[in-house]
């Protein structure tokens, strides 16, 4: 019995980290369906919220100022959830320079997109945040593939910028990014990239929902585009930059309120999960959101499995030192980050998998017991690095109660 669930196990998690992502290669290889994409100049309401960014703010419109795109085709809608810095103040000073600012009280950040995007115009809604920067050429590269009239919604390329010192993980989180940046791709080329980030991502106005509190706005949003039937994309030249996280305690934090809410998402958006409606894109939906943020529970049936089975043979004893070494590495990348080991690339890659798988565990534990994370409180510390304004949004949630 016990060697049945191991092998059971072996097998979800050889599915999720290699055997889904060599399925959609090898269906983008076969069946590629390319988005149509050209030199277009639609409309654009770049929206984003900010809760006391007083700090990033002014480097964020300068940066969206700057881009390569026309001035009058292009608006910037800043939505203050309940700001109480000189958030408000610095981004009224851009007013002359198609800056508008909405001044409203702590509603959240889900009303908060919603108010802006009700006071949006432009014919392509661009989602971002406050931390974010887009390089030069973003906004032309993002909205190009709207060009082709399937395609309802963009989802831009997420980067981060070099470590500087911070966290160890950041070698891993950028490692994941390059990995998951290939299987977006093939997703796409072959059909529809399953959500979008929250850095860099656009839909057409008619394709928005109103976004609904509790779960998280870029995933909820982005999917909308394929709940009306359309294409979602991805652009590998529409780069957003982003800051490492300052501190490994905050970024578990972070990961915790994203996967609490992203889990809630699937759960909204459950009528996806259905082949007979969304074909292949089910399959994406169940390997990349849920499965890959349930791994935790098959890696630790394999982790004290294995001990159990050490007399039955070489690979469970193999399978023992190895999970052993990663929970070693990653323990040493977490705890003592600028010792000699982790400083190690192999010391990050192994805390950042740690971190992320016992983030998942929180996460599931949050949506079977109703805590929800509505609204959070940023903390940014200034990382020094000009042009990119604060470090990172990991933050503490001030609403998570559960519902009864």
């Amino acid at each position: 019995m016990i060697r049945l669930v191991f092998w059971s196990a072996v097998v979800t998690i050889a599915y999720s980290y290699v055997g889904y992502p060599l399925l959609v290669l090898a269906r983008a290889a076969a069946r590629p369906r390319p988005a149509r994409a050209a030199p277009i100049e639609p409309s654009v309401s770049v929206v984003l919220a900010a809760r006391n960014e007083a700090g990033a703010i002014g480097a964020r419109l300068d940066n969206l100022i700057a881009l390569d795109y026309p001035a009058d085709r292009l608006e910037i809608v800043v939505a203050s959830d309940g700001s109480e810095d000189g958030t408000v103040a610095i981004g009224r000073g851009y007013a002359d320079r198609g800056v508008r600012v909405l001044a409203l009280d702590r509603i959240g950040k889900a009303d908060a997109l919603n108010a802006a995007v009700a006071a949006a115009t432009g014919e392509i809604l661009v989602f971002t945040d406050a931390n974010t920067m887009f390089e030069s050429r973003a906004l032309r590269a993002l909205v190009a593939p709207f060009a082709d009239p399937e395609v309802g919604g963009c989802a831009g390329d997420q980067r981060y910028l070099p470590a500087g010192g911070k966290a160890t993980e950041a070698a891993g989180e950028r490692s994941y990014w390059d990995f998951d940046r290939q299987v977006k791709l093939a997703e796409s080329t072959a059909g529809s990239t399953v959500s979008a980030t929250g850095a860099i991502y656009a839909i057409r106005r008619e394709l928005f929902q109103p976004v609904i509190a509790g779960v998280t706005d870029d995933f909820i949003t982005s999917t909308a585009v394929i709940d009306q039937g359309r294409r979602l994309v991805f652009v590998p030249h529409a780069v957003a930059w982003e800051p490492v996280a300052p501190s490994n305690g905050l970024e578990y934090r972070r990961k915790v309120r994203i996967m609490t809410r992203g889990l809630r998402g699937v759960a909204a958006r459950r009528s996806l999960l259905d082949p007979r409606r969304t074909g292949f894109y089910a399959i994406q939906l169940v390997s990349h959101k849920v499965l890959r943020r349930m791994m935790a529970v098959p890696l630790l049936v394999v982790a004290f499995g294995a001990p159990l089975l050490w007399g039955q043979g070489l690979v469970y004893q193999l399978t023992t030192l190895g999970a052993a070494a990663v929970a070693g590495l990653g323990t040493v990348g977490l705890a003592a980050p600028a010792s000699r080991v982790g400083r190690q690339r192999i010391a990050g890659l192994a805390s950042f998998f740690l971190l992320v798988n016992v983030a998942s565990l929180e996460a599931a534990w949050n949506l079977v017991s109703g805590r929800r994370i509505d609204r959070w409180e940023p903390r940014r510390t200034i990382d020094g690095v000009a042009g990119t304004g604060d470090a990172t949004d990991p933050s503490e949630p001030l609403e998570a109660a559960p519902r009864r």
